[in-house]
């Protein structure tokens, strides 16, 4: 099993953050790699997601949604094909770090018979949770009257 984890201290409200991380409808205008949902994600069913990873590399998941706990956790599982190929399971985490002060994790924990054989994919994807970090991060201070990031 490989994992891969990136935080990132944004300038709000835990309630603020996770209006923003699940305002799934947005996130067109803003992600740089989750880039839709097909419907609204309702925990233990099957949520169509379209992802996009910095090298312009697109997949569509069916992930599962395993659970959307309010202003804590955001959690799907998604497998290419069939299950124990290459499965991955994707979180959020919502950390409240001091007054108007929230950590973000995101991460994901990756198992399958493909995973020794997808070094490069793993770095890229790494990357892709370092640019959606950012991008919340802007768009959770921008909406709350927080200046940001400025890269």
């Amino acid at each position: 099993m490989k994992s891969i984890e990136k935080s990132i201290l944004l300038k709000g409200t835990v309630e603020q953050v996770w209006q923003v991380l699940v305002d799934f409808e947005s996130y067109p205008t803003w992600s740089p790699t989750v880039k839709y949902f097909a419907q609204k994600p309702v925990v233990g069913q099957r949520c169509k997601v379209m992802l996009e990873q910095p090298n312009g590399f697109k997949i569509t998941m069916n992930p599962r949604i395993l659970r959307m706990d309010t202003g804590v956790e955001l959690r799907w599982k998604g497998n290419l094909l069939v299950p124990g190929i290459f499965d991955g399971e994707h979180y959020f985490l919502l950390e409240k770090v001091g007054t108007d002060q929230v950590r973000l994790t995101q991460g994901e924990l990756f198992s399958g018979i493909l995973i020794p054989f997808c070094t490069k994919l793993l770095l890229e994807t790494a990357h892709g949770f370092e640019l959606f970090n950012l991008a919340i991060k802007r768009r959770v201070e921008n909406e709350n009257g927080f200046s940001t990031v400025q890269c």
